[in-house]
């Protein structure tokens, strides 16, 4: 649904309120007699038929509100008003000819919906083209790179030119007329003898033609290839925004102007007020101003000869003096039939001419086709085609083993860096002794220790004296002793090593020296393994964190290629939505631009060329914000819409704007 949808709807639902209330009206049959009459009435053949295309075009009956305009015109020649009627036939019943006047304005709203779909899809891609202009002349290097993209286009254009002044003179001269061919030649080729070959009277032919066309270009020679490309740029630019304004100012008019019924409310465009349907003959009197200012707008909205204003001036004056503005009331029966053939001729021919013209001004004045935008890179990649499928075909082998090694690389990363951690943290949890972390082997320091304990208990033993100082060693002292080895207190080893260091080449024949030192290499690696064994509870204790650690870098790389992977192949959704937000946001934003630069009328309102502006951009932030907005959230958009669209007054759009701003903020950006 867009604007125009909701326009179209409108005034379909109010024709239809204006026929009701004329025909159930008490004036129009105050007895019974007359409510029979108009019973008799609506069963005959004619009536029904009315009624059945009446119904065809109304919006209100399906989701389109616009009909094509082929369907429109077979609807009308099913009414039988583009045919001529016989005087017998024009003596209608009253409620015939208000079914013919409903037919004929439903048919002129969905006309009037078509030619304004018509003008916004004429002037949404004018931005576009504009764009480009913008772009070429941007920088040197575009305008170098959009020369390069011209130059054959140029070329066949300038070969065309010459081949067909040259066909010209080559009739010119077999006509009779070889001398005046003759004179226009070079003077080389003057006093050629008149038996010369034909080819060679046919290349002094092409051969002057060249030159007067090169001649014709000298001033153009005068300046720079670059300096006329960005003339040209600048010149087509302008003519895409004169234009745009002159689309813009055309669709402002027939927004505003357009069956503009007296004491309408929000149908018109301007109030929100209830809908109060005119009072006589005066609501048929619009609907044919209506039709003449629609076939007036398509006359002259593009001729950009004139001015916005000059057009908008030439416009009214030629409603004013239309056929259709100055009927009398005498004329009432045949009106209908004269709208219907207006219409006709408007969908028939005015239509299209209009879409005609319009696309061979852009065609003429927009960017260049694709064929000259990326005929060199298409050009490019067909030259080097072979060569990059010879590369190929001899590097087959190498490439499917590259792709193998890739495959390998993947498989064996995501089990040995996913599926291999996840399964030891797992275990972690689980409690698996399999899966403890260690550094020194669970039964190697109780080992070390008892044997550091059975070496000092020996010593003590066998060198009671040295060791304890007494002659010898109860089961009380050995007992003290084996509890301070545990707590690594090995004195008795200490002081007979002290001893024996005073004399010790006696305490090395002996032995107690180097007895006592190889005790203390074992008691240093009790004390490492002591060392180790706290490292290793650690370690026991932290091993569900040292599991994730191990873990995550799997994890970071297969997230991050999934996350690409889905953003190339299945996350354009999210892309476009994001692309529409942006769009949004930069729409918004010409909104704001039309409000600075617009002034105002006296009546407080936005011109016609910027309410055209200001429709346009409502009619693609609607399209555009149909996907991003929830459902509930989008019914209150719609409602600040039409109050941004509406013609309550400039400060009255501009805060619906500001609205629009700050409430749909989360979406739109």
């Amino acid at each position: 649904m867009s604007v125009l949808a909701d326009q179209v709807r409108r005034l379909d639902t109010h024709l239809d309120g204006i026929i009701y209330a004329t025909i159930t009206s008490p004036q129009a049959h105050p007895t019974n007699e007359a409510a029979a009459q108009l019973n008799t009435v609506l069963h005959t053949p004619r009536v029904k038929e009315l009624l059945r295309i009446t119904k065809a075009l109304s919006a209100t009956t399906g989701s389109q509100a616009v009909l094509p305009s082929s369907q429109l015109q077979l609807l009308l020649t099913q009414s039988q008003l583009l045919s001529d009627r016989s005087p017998e036939e024009l003596q209608l019943s009253q409620y015939e000819s208000e079914l013919e006047w409903l037919l004929v304005s439903k048919a002129a709203v969905q006309t009037y919906g078509i030619i304004v779909d018509t003008l916004l899809d004429q002037i949404v891609p004018l931005s576009d083209h504009i764009w480009y202009w913008d772009y070429v002349l941007s920088s040197p290097v575009s305008t170098t790179f959009h020369m390069i993209q011209i130059c054959p286009a140029k070329f066949w254009a300038w070969f065309l030119e010459v081949y067909e002044d040259s066909k010209v003179r080559l009739r010119r001269y077999t006509g009779g007329s070889a001398g005046n061919v003759e004179s226009e030649a070079a003077p080389t080729n003057a006093a050629a003898p008149s038996a010369a070959p034909q080819w060679r009277r046919f290349y002094a032919i092409v051969q002057s033609t060249i030159l007067e066309k090169s001649l014709a270009d000298v001033q153009r020679r005068m300046m720079s290839p670059m300096t006329l490309c960005r003339a040209e740029a600048r010149r087509k630019q302008a003519r895409l925004k004169k234009l745009r304004e002159m689309t813009a100012s055309g669709l402002g008019v027939l927004i505003d102007e357009g069956f503009a019924f007296s004491g309408i409310g929000a149908d018109d465009g301007k109030s929100d007020s209830e809908l109060s349907p005119p009072n006589g003959q005066e609501w048929k009197g619009v609907v044919e101003r209506s039709v003449a200012l629609m076939d007036m707008m398509l006359r002259d909205v593009l001729d950009l000869d004139l001015n916005t204003n000059q057009m908008e001036d030439k416009v009214f004056a030629a409603v004013a003096e239309d056929a259709l503005s100055i009927q009398t009331e005498e004329d009432d029966v045949n009106r209908p039939t004269v709208i219907a053939k207006r219409l006709n001729a408007l969908l028939d021919d005015q239509l299209p001419w209009n879409i005609t013209t319009a696309q061979r001004l852009v065609a003429k004045n927009g960017r260049p086709s694709r064929l000259v935008r990326y005929w060199l890179p298409a050009t490019a990649l067909l030259l080097s085609s072979s060569t990059i499928l010879r590369i190929v075909v001899n590097k087959r082998q190498e490439i499917l083993d590259w792709v193998r090694d890739l495959g390998a690389t993947v498989r064996d990363f995501w089990f040995n860096w996913v599926i291999e951690p996840v399964r030891k943290v797992v275990g972690t949890i689980r409690h698996d002794a399999n899966s403890e972390i260690a550094i020194m082997s669970r039964d190697s320091l109780k080992a070390d220790r008892e044997s550091l304990e059975r070496m000092v208990v020996d010593f003590a033993l066998d060198r009671s004296t040295a060791a304890t100082g007494a002659s010898s060693v109860s089961e009380t002292q050995i007992a003290e002793i084996r509890a301070k080895v545990r707590e690594g207190d090995v004195t008795p080893i200490l002081r007979a090593y002290e001893k024996d260091l005073r004399s010790p080449f006696i305490g090395t024949v002996r032995g107690d020296l180097v007895r006592t030192l190889l005790i203390q290499v074992q008691k240093t690696k009790v004390d490492v393994e002591v060392a180790m064994s706290g490292i290793d509870a650690l370690l026991r204790s932290q091993e569900l964190v040292f599991g994730f650690v191990g873990l995550t870098p799997g994890i970071l790389v297969s997230v991050s290629a999934a996350r690409y992977l889905l953003g190339v192949f299945g996350g354009r959704r999210g892309y476009a939505e994001r692309r529409k937000a942006g769009r949004c946001v930069r729409i918004l934003r010409n909104i704001d631009r039309v409000f600075s630069e617009a002034a105002p009328t006296q009546t407080n309102v936005l011109p016609y060329k910027d309410h055209g502006f200001l429709i346009c951009e409502v009619h693609i932030l609607r399209q555009l914000a149909n996907k991003l907005l929830p459902p509930d959230i989008e019914k209150d958009f719609l409602e600040d819409l039409h109050d941004l669209a509406n013609l309550r007054g400039v400060q009255y759009q501009q805060r619906a704007l500001d609205r629009i701003r700050w409430a749909y903020s989360k979406w739109l950006r």
